[in-house]
């Protein structure tokens, strides 16, 4: 793990995978900078995330918050998500930067916390994938215990709008990722 960063405006990776070491989303990105909660990176329309079987483009520009001081979630936030998701928490493991300073690594661990604009709100999700996945991998009991219960915490967090989980923080990092103009990666 490396405490280098790469300028604001590069080009970068976040790539996800399974607790058994098997290749998840890889994401392309740029990195936008940092502030109090951790470093920030986007995804502007157009850019790739794919995994084994499955790819799309960005249909709407996010940013993703890598927490200072953690390494149990990632927060991205939406602007004009055509299903109006503002905000999805993925919960995992080991979420850090490599020693390459534009790669940025984690644990994908299941659970997600989601919020929609409109009357759906806020909820954890994929308990169900969770509970196959803890069979299947053998997740360790504290590592259980310590995500569920961060699950909650982060919902209950997302709906009181508690920074970083309000729109004006993420809003910031939104417009600078408008503000870049980048072309999607080569």
């Amino acid at each position: 793990m490396s405490d280098a960063r790469p300028t604001s405006g590069s080009e970068m990776i976040m790539q996800w995978r399974k607790w058994d070491g098997s290749t998840h989303w890889r994401h392309e990105c740029v990195y936008l900078g940092s502030d109090a909660w951790g470093d920030w990176i986007g995804q502007p329309v157009g850019w790739l995330s794919a995994r084994p079987g499955r790819e799309f483009v960005a249909g709407s520009p996010n940013v993703t918050l890598i927490p200072a001081g953690r390494d149990d979630y990632a927060l991205t936030v939406n602007r004009d998500h055509p299903h109006d998701m503002r905000i999805y928490i993925d919960l995992g493991w080991e979420v850090r930067w490599s020693d390459d300073p534009l790669l940025a690594t984690g644990i994908d661990m299941d659970l997600d916390v989601v919020r929609v604009e409109g009357e759906r709100g806020t909820w954890v999700d994929d308990r169900d994938e969770w509970a196959e996945h803890s069979a299947a991998y053998g997740y360790p009991a504290d590592v259980m215990r310590h995500l569920e219960a961060l699950a909650l915490d982060l919902e209950a967090a997302v709906r009181a709008q508690h920074p970083p989980f309000d729109d004006a923080t993420a809003d910031v990092w939104l417009d600078r990722l408008a503000e870049l103009r980048l072309d999607r990666p080569a």
